[in-house]
């Protein structure tokens, strides 16, 4: 049975590279009527946050990603938060040792920093730990550890020969043994590292295929070396390409915006989020760029995947999820998602007949659901303010307005047509282009303008508000003077 995993550390915002992660499981699990799991790795307890656990968990719901087990979803192999499964990492650890695959180190964090400053005075490469207690005999391990003195445990690499690491994606990597290093495997606290961690739960949840960054092949070998001294099966080894800034760097809150959570203030859709996520390294067969997650699931494969650095491209993402808007979803799908998001975030809108149209009417001019009420705050307030070059237009055409004003009060019945026709008449009357006439009533019932077709926003207003806001205008236009 296939089993995935994703094993994020609740230390901060939901990163998007750990939805890209959990896109890539979910859909190779789903492809094979598999199992998708999510664990926490919270060992790293001066970096835990309780907060970040209930972010991840809503930000894998928000996108669909939903876990078959969880913290949330516990089943016979849980419990899946990391923390809790103390006594079972402690336990191999102490099997490692019983091995002789560990031995308990027992430097000081002050004694290991004064031996890396001395080798660095000395002008030597401090690689690492230095073995110093590698080959301390059982007995005097065993009477210090007794005796109380903290310690870690360490694995044993081989000092010679080479690791090779199988990778789906990459083939056979491999790593010189002298270049390894010694990792420690179980703290002094009693918490255990991520190496020994992992790849205990891995083995103890049945996870058959480990997606994940690239960033991690360099510890693989340390983790091929736990699995082989507890002679556990390798799991298939799949390391995908980082998610990268515009300059090729990784990814990273420094040079780029990384949360999930922030997107979804942005007004990002869940489903345009996914989708750009799968195309970071991957493409469909046809070549199409618009595509769900249960498409990935039917034509995913391996293949595909490109090792090349994928940037991640925030107007991309963005344009993308324009498409989505204006084409993927059915339009009272996006009323209704508009309408969510605004409440949401206070502004109290009814999701009504008129909503429904100010929406048709935006959506060619929006790329995310955040920029929805900035550009359509006049259509619900009558007090909206003034661009520059909107007052401009008000001040050069202000002998027009009073004509406009007149216009529009004798046009009761405003719809599409009637606007036009009104306004096509007084252009003509005046002896001037339509455009001339159109721009400064487009500033004076719009405060902008970039707004929609003319005739369809007059249309929208209505008489009373048409008339009032012209009215308005002129007295703008005579104090601006």
């Amino acid at each position: 049975m296939v089993v995935t995993r994703i094993a994020p550390s609740p230390t901060g915002d939901p990163h998007v590279g750990t939805a890209y992660q959990a896109l890539f499981n979910l859909v190779y699990a789903r492809q094979h009527a598999g199992k998708f799991i999510v664990r926490l790795e919270d060992t790293d307890r001066s970096r835990y946050r309780a907060e970040s656990v209930t972010k991840i968990l809503e930000m894998l719901d928000w996108l669909g990603l939903t876990p078959d087990a969880s913290p949330a979803r516990e089943d016979e192999h849980g419990p899946y938060t990391q923390s809790l499964r103390a006594e079972l990492h402690q336990h191999y650890a102490n099997e490692l040792l019983r091995r002789g695959a560990a031995y308990r180190a027992f430097d000081t964090p002050e004694e290991l920093e004064a031996r890396r400053q001395a080798a660095v005075q000395r002008g030597e490469d401090y690689r690492g730990y230095d073995r110093r207690d590698r080959e301390l005999a059982p007995e005097e391990s065993e009477r210090r550890a007794a005796a109380g003195q903290p310690f870690v445990v360490r694995l044993k690499v081989p000092l010679a020969g080479e690791t090779v690491v199988n990778d789906l994606l990459r083939g056979a990597v491999r790593f010189d043994n002298r270049e390894l290093d010694d990792k420690v495997l179980l703290k002094a606290d009693g918490f255990p590292t991520y190496h020994l961690a992992a790849m205990v739960d891995d083995h103890l949840m049945g996870v058959s295929h480990v997606i994940r960054a690239e960033e991690w092949l360099t510890s693989t070998p340390i983790h091929v070396h736990i699995l082989r001294a507890l002679e556990w099966t390798e799991p298939v080894w799949i390391h995908t390409p980082l998610l990268r800034n515009a300059d090729k760097s990784k990814l990273s809150k420094r040079k780029s915006d990384t949360s999930v959570d922030s997107y979804r203030e942005q007004g990002i859709l869940p489903e345009a989020l996914l989708n750009y996520l799968g195309m970071m390294g991957w493409t469909m067969p046809d070549g199409r760029e618009v595509f769900s997650v249960q498409d990935m699931i039917e034509q995913f494969t391996w293949e595909r995947v490109s090792l090349g650095g994928p940037v991640f491209d925030l107007a991309k993402l963005k344009w993308l999820n324009g498409k989505y808007l204006r084409e993927v979803l059915p339009p009272d799908e996006v009323a209704e998602r508009l309408h969510h998001y605004l409440r949401a975030h206070g502004h109290r809108v009814d999701n009504d007949a008129y909503f429904r149209t100010v929406v048709r009417m935006l959506l060619p001019r929006i790329e995310t659901l955040s920029e929805f009420w900035d550009k359509s705050s006049y259509f619900w307030r009558e007090d909206f303010a003034y661009t520059d070059k909107a007052l401009q237009l008000l001040r050069d055409g202000q002998e027009l307005l009073p004509a406009l004003r007149e216009a529009f009060v004798a046009a009761p019945d405003l719809t599409h047509d009637s606007a036009e026709e009104v306004l096509r008449a007084l252009a003509e009357a005046r002896g001037l282009k339509p455009g001339k006439v159109m721009q400064p009533l487009r500033a004076a019932v719009a405060g902008t303008l970039e707004s929609p077709g003319m005739f369809d926003l007059l249309s929208a207003l209505g008489q009373d508000r048409v008339v009032a806001r012209l009215e308005r205008a002129i007295t703008m236009a005579q104090a601006a003077n």
